[in-house]
């Protein structure tokens, strides 16, 4: 079998859709100015959308548009009007999705189209793919840390109709994709809303004062190259993915022309060889197949490694230029160089490693670090030229590297240029969409209901009210005439090669009586008859936060809901008004920062770490997944009153044993005073 999958292009802009046309993409995914996971990208309105995917349309080339944010309570209405003008003006061929509510609103609208499930939804193992084809996808897209034969696993578990799209080249989070709170936690800007400001990307440390701070969570970027060639057997993969709305046209044009070249004519040696140095010129980062060959994993974090994006083109220096008048520097505040005993103008500059041409654009220094800037090169400088940096503000940071980031090559330029021309100029008529949202009442007030959730059964006398994270050790250990009292908590990632295992401990524990879970992903819900539970719960890490998303996991069976806990105040008591579920809340515990399958060589776990502002973390492994706790734990208990009087009755209390000395004694409200953008 030698099956071959669409090219996935990014387009983060006018430019890049244009240069992801002239490079051949089968197809291109983008997001619009609202409702996309890369809201730092420029993005699309619906207007220079439509003509832009009228263009691809009319060159065969399919476009998918991401509406893959969390939504909350009160975005429903913006999500719906948006998602009529969408289908009325622009007629995208698929809708790439991560919260259940937008199924929901499509449904509602009437759609009948492809629906995609992002990576962001984290369908990990093969169950999930069963509810997933039952919610209406055609196609999911799988996380960027399985390994082929994990991917062979899900192909194989594949229902009829529904698609895997796997990533094949950009950069890699350091957390699970839709498991990830770190940014949120620290400061209230969410990766499941597209405002990520990726605090795995800073500096920590780990150990004495003294010790070294290092980029320990930062991962190099993943590029598969040559290793795509074993896909071509995997039957249900029909997309390769390119990730990179962030990025310029010059990467999205010579990684889309690499992989086209890969998949068509991978056999071929100078092929290969011409596809590779399309790669090297796509100005990455360093490049990881991370863990896709199970037999040599390339863990992408390294300790101390450099993880920036751009090619590498030099290091800052610096000079004092002599023979300058000494009356010029006093106006110009030069200091007098102590040395030397003359006044001097110091000027910095670096040697170029590589050829530069006009319009190219550097990066000098880290985004981080204090003197960063940009630099535009003015005419072309041969390799080895020198470039004299002129810094009206902060001088550059000492020995910083400097990076190419973008290039705009005349020859490219033009065909885009030629490509813009094509676009149509007729505005599109004016959309005024209507009102379709379903409502619904506000539940009467139910008992109040508190929930301890640990990872080990509680020493003495067993308690009411107690919960367990799931696992075959405790499922043996509780006694027969307990187990109907426990909450059972799934995990909130199961890994392909989990599955087997998970499988097994959820029948055991339902043959000794258990009848009360929390799932922590909705698609858990596959393992489970209806009949088979009195309490089938949504858990937290669901990353649910509106109503038309707890509507959808009403049909799937569940009879309560733990809302995401990264919402602010007014979200919260927005669902309270009228969600078709009981709600919950985590109330009191240890919220991850994010979950992961990626650790440095080197690293300790079960270890404090700290960023340089003395916020402190852990990571400590449960399963084959590291989780990161933060030194100060989450705790909303002053405003139970107010989240009872709002609908919430389901409140969960979450137990984590850090080690000794972790635990700082300071306390969280989360986002609650925020407004979560």
């Amino acid at each position: 079998m030698d099956n071959k999958p669409e090219i996935l292009a990014p387009a983060g802009d006018k430019s890049s859709f244009l240069a992801a046309i002239a490079a051949g993409a089968d197809a291109i995914y983008l997001g619009l100015k609202h409702f996309s996971a890369r809201m730092q990208a420029k993005n699309f309105s619906i207007t220079e959308l439509a003509s832009l995917v009228d263009l691809a349309h009319k060159k065969d080339i399919k476009v998918y548009i991401a509406m893959n944010t969390l939504v909350k309570a009160n975005d429903e209405q913006s999500v719906c009007n948006l998602l009529q003008r969408a289908l009325k003006q622009v007629k995208p061929d698929a809708f790439i999705v991560q919260d259940l509510a937008v199924i929901n609103i499509l449904q509602q609208l009437g759609y009948k189209g492809d629906i995609h499930f992002s990576t962001l939804g984290n369908l990990t193992h093969p169950t999930a793919l069963l509810a997933a084809k039952k919610l209406g996808a055609t196609r999911v897209v799988i996380p960027r840390e399985l390994s082929i034969d994990e991917i062979k696993i899900l192909s194989d578990a594949c229902p009829e109709g529904l698609g895997l799209e796997v990533f094949v080249h950009g950069a890699l989070c350091y957390c699970v994709s839709g498991r990830c709170y770190w940014s949120s936690y620290f400061g209230g800007k969410s990766s499941l809303r597209g405002r990520c400001v990726q605090p795995c990307r800073r500096f920590y440390k780990q150990g004495t004062k003294k010790a070294q701070a290092v980029r320990a969570f930062s991962c190099n970027d993943l590029s598969l190259d040559v290793l795509t060639r074993p896909l071509h057997e995997v039957e249900n993969v029909v997309s390769w993915k390119i990730e990179g709305r962030k990025k310029t046209p010059h990467y999205v044009f010579y990684t889309v022309s690499a992989y086209k070249m890969l998949r068509d004519f991978g056999n071929d040696p100078q092929k290969r060889k011409t596809a590779l140095s399309y790669l090297d010129q796509a100005l990455s980062r360093i490049t990881t197949h991370a863990l896709f060959l199970p037999q040599r994993p390339q863990m992408p974090v390294q300790l101390g490694t450099d993880t920036a994006s751009g090619l590498f083109v030099g290091i800052v220096k610096s000079e004092v230029a002599k023979n300058v008048e000494q009356n010029q520097n006093k106006k110009q505040g030069f200091k007098k160089d102590k040395e030397k005993k003359f006044f001097g103008v110091r000027k910095w500059y670096f040697n170029s490693r590589e050829d530069l041409i006009a319009g190219d654009l550097l990066r000098i220094g880290y985004e981080d670090e204090l003197g960063h800037q940009l630099l535009k090169i003015k005419k072309r400088v041969p390799k080895g030229g020198r470039v004299d940096i002129f810094t009206p503000g902060a001088q550059p940071p000492r020995d910083a590297k400097v990076f190419l980031i973008d290039r705009r090559e005349p020859e490219l330029v033009r065909i885009l240029q030629d490509l813009e021309k094509e676009l149509s100029a007729e505005p599109k008529d004016a959309f005024v969409p209507d009102k379709l949202l379903t409502t619904y009442k506000r539940l009467p007030v139910t008992k109040e209901t508190t929930w301890h959730i640990h990872r080990r059964l509680p020493q003495g006398k067993f308690q009411p009210g107690t919960g367990l994270w799931l696992s075959r050790e405790l499922v043996e250990k509780t006694p027969a005439s307990l187990m109907n009292k426990v909450l059972w908590n799934l995990p909130p990632v199961i890994w392909a090669k989990e599955e087997e295992h998970y499988g097994r401990t959820i029948l055991q524990a339902l043959s000794k009586g258990a009848r009360r879970f929390v799932l922590n992903s909705p698609w858990q819900a596959s393992y489970f008859e209806k009949t088979q539970l009195d309490s089938m719960l949504a858990g937290p890490f669901c990353n649910i936060a509106s109503v038309q998303a707890i509507a959808t996991l009403k049909d799937l069976g569940f009879t309560g809901v733990i809302v995401s806990p990264e919402l602010a105040k007014d979200d919260f008591f927005a669902l309270g008004n009228g969600s078709p579920l009981p709600l919950g809340i985590v109330i009191k515990g240890f919220w991850p920062l994010g979950l992961s399958r990626f650790m440095a060589d080197g690293f300790k776990k079960d270890a404090l770490f700290q960023s340089p502002k003395g916020e402190g973390a852990v990571v400590q492994t449960h399963g084959d997944t590291n989780w990161l706790f933060p030194s100060w734990e989450l705790d909303l208990t002053e405003h139970r009153k107010e989240l009872a009087q709002n609908g919430y009755s389901i409140f969960l209390d979450m137990h984590e044993y850090l080690p000794r000395g972790v635990a700082s004694g300071r306390k969280s409200v989360f986002n609650w005073n925020l407004q979560l953008l």
